[in-house]
């Protein structure tokens, strides 16, 4: 629904431009105060009226080094997160990105978790054999911003 709201068109425009890509980068504060970015799958979540919207995402079955995940870890001491979602291609005029930052929390069993891990499954088939075990990384989107070469 649009807005007369410039906060809420951005909303509208960044949601369109992300519906269908598959892959974000997550970017989280360290202990030292540096910044690790890690690429993943996420989805959208509405918040409502009352509520921000929010984006997710969970540790899955793919390979990882550890459980112990150092974004897991960042969040815990750090929330304030930043997602960039973006499209390259070599025609530099159909070049796009979206920025969200908020602040994310860790939720690893309950009806938060639930709905995280549901809406990943719909969105990505491979979640339908394996699907994510977690914990699910829920982050309040409080800050959108977008950048297209061309509207």
């Amino acid at each position: 629904m649009p807005s007369d709201d410039p906060r809420g068109s951005e909303r509208d425009i960044a949601r369109a431009l992300i519906a269908d890509t598959r892959v974000a980068r997550l970017a989280t504060v360290n202990p030292g105060l540096g910044v690790d970015v890690v690429p993943v799958t996420f989805a959208l979540l509405d918040g409502g009226e009352d509520a921000p919207e929010r984006i997710v995402t969970a540790v899955d079955h793919k390979p990882k080094s550890t459980t112990r995940l150092r974004r897991i870890r960042n969040i815990s001491e750090h929330p304030d997160v930043t997602v960039l979602i973006d499209h390259y291609e070599n025609d530099w005029e159909r070049l796009w990105w979206v920025r969200l930052r908020g602040r994310a929390r860790i939720e690893a069993a309950g009806p938060v978790f639930e709905e995280a891990v549901d809406v990943l499954v719909d969105r990505y088939e491979q979640y339908e054999r394996h699907r994510p075990v977690g914990p699910a990384i829920v982050i309040a989107v409080e800050e959108w911003t977008t950048w297209q070469a061309r509207p």
